[in-house]
């Protein structure tokens, strides 16, 4: 990959919280890259922390969240090409049972990898949607990378793949 890192790890810390109870919620969050010097972020690891859905008896709630390097209308999976990470907090009722359940993208990688991600637009997106809650949720995290500037081919196949994944 034709790349060379430009800074040290930089954490970008976000919070956002629901516009209103189980309605999906974008926020974007600029990361100030230098465009015009072909600079793009690799992101080293992710971490999402959704707020505990609420235990309603005989109902299914839960807090969803994703981390994009594009904007998306709904919420997005790891199977879409610009998703970075997603997590997501369950909580299963049945009468007076209740199990809760969590899936979220390991927070540290058994293997060796050079990077998660590469965002070479000058931003990502955190969204966050609840289920069958009755307040708004939210979600906190962060994300830990780095600057790098991309030669011009390595730049330019990079921004192009990532606005057509959008």
């Amino acid at each position: 990959m034709g790349f060379k890192k430009t800074s040290d790890i930089i954490a970008v810390s976000f919070g956002l919280t629901e516009s209103a109870a189980n309605t999906y919620t974008q926020e974007e969050i600029a990361l100030q890259l230098d465009v015009l010097n072909n600079e793009i972020f690799v992101v080293l690891a992710a971490d999402i922390n959704p707020e505990t859905p609420e235990l309603v008896p005989g109902s299914t709630t839960a807090t969803n969240s994703a981390l994009t390097s594009t904007s998306s209308a709904t919420m997005a999976n790891l199977s879409d090409s610009n998703c970075i990470a997603r997590a997501q907090l369950v909580i299963r009722s049945a009468g007076g049972e209740a199990v809760p359940f969590s899936r979220a993208a390991e927070e540290a990688y058994a293997a060796n990898l050079d990077y998660i991600a590469l965002i070479s637009t000058n931003n990502f997106f955190v969204s966050v949607q609840g289920s069958n809650n009755s307040a708004a949720r939210s979600v906190s995290g962060r994300l830990w990378g780095y600057r790098a500037r991309a030669d011009a081919t390595t730049y330019a196949a990079l921004v192009q793949s990532e606005v057509l994944s959008a």
